[in-house]
């Protein structure tokens, strides 16, 4: 148990978002959910159990550096404190070679899983120093694809790779201040965004194949155990994945 743990979850309306921000309620944290949908923030309030900390919606859009700045201030009006921050929401582009792709589709990609993290750290790190007891923990969803691309991905694996120099920079920075961060690279989490998995997604040799998954909550397990660990200890990286989707080897 985490009893008075303070988290920031995004991206909590759904899939892996929601299943953390459950899972860490239920182990005594009090948790600010954040993405852009308020009635889907508000969903995952009404279903978190009896028993657990306290639930926070706040519709947020991450790519808006003011919207993100509120939320924060928001959290710590609120509770106090931030002590975990997931930055786990992210998008994608149509599955389109990359000459195809328009500007925006590139554009929108980078300001919500580049910028967006970027700006949620940033304003995570202002509170996380200045606090008694100082210090907390970042985990960025870094993805499989900051290893490996799938075909036709070019905005989703750029930015998933930029998410892992942001996770190395916020570890160096972060030290002096006990802020620790890693990384979690997830690989086919089943969620409403990955559920094409199941019916059969494009292979590097030009076929289609059906992918195993894995659980959301799997996924919230692993979160929570990273941030089970006292702050002078830190998984920098931590690959989690269904064990027999097509990764080791791809390609």
């Amino acid at each position: 148990m985490s009893e008075g743990k303070i988290a920031l979850v995004t991206g909590a309306g759904s899939g892996i978002g929601r299943a953390t921000a459950l899972l860490l309620h239920n182990n005594g944290y009090s948790v600010a959910l954040t993405g852009r949908r308020p009635e889907a923030l508000e969903e995952t309030a009404g279903v978190a159990g009896e028993g657990g900390g306290k639930m926070l919606a706040i519709a947020t859009d991450i790519a808006d550096p003011d919207s993100v700045a509120a939320a924060f201030t928001k959290t710590r009006e609120m509770f106090g404190r931030l002590d975990l921050l997931f930055n786990n929401a992210g998008t994608s582009a149509p599955g389109v070679p990359m000459e195809e792709l328009t500007p925006k589709q590139w554009q929108d990609v980078v300001n919500v899983n580049v910028n967006g993290t970027f700006y949620c750290a940033q304003e995570a790190i202002k509170i996380m120093k200045a606090q008694n007891p100082r210090g907390g923990r970042i985990i960025n969803n870094g993805s499989i694809s900051s290893h490996a691309p799938r075909p036709f991905s070019a905005p989703y694996t750029t930015t998933k790779h930029a998410i892992t120099g942001l996770t190395k920079t916020i570890s160096l920075d972060g030290r002096k201040d006990d802020i620790a961060c890693g990384q979690i690279d997830i690989g086919n989490a089943l969620t409403e965004r990955t559920v094409r998995m199941t019916k059969g997604v494009p292979q590097a040799d030009g076929t289609e194949m059906i992918e195993p998954v894995m659980t959301a909550d799997q996924v919230a397990s692993a979160v929570l155990y990273m941030d089970s660990l006292p702050l002078e200890t830190n998984v920098q990286f931590m690959t989690i994945m269904a064990t027999k989707m097509p990764f080791v080897g791809r390609g």
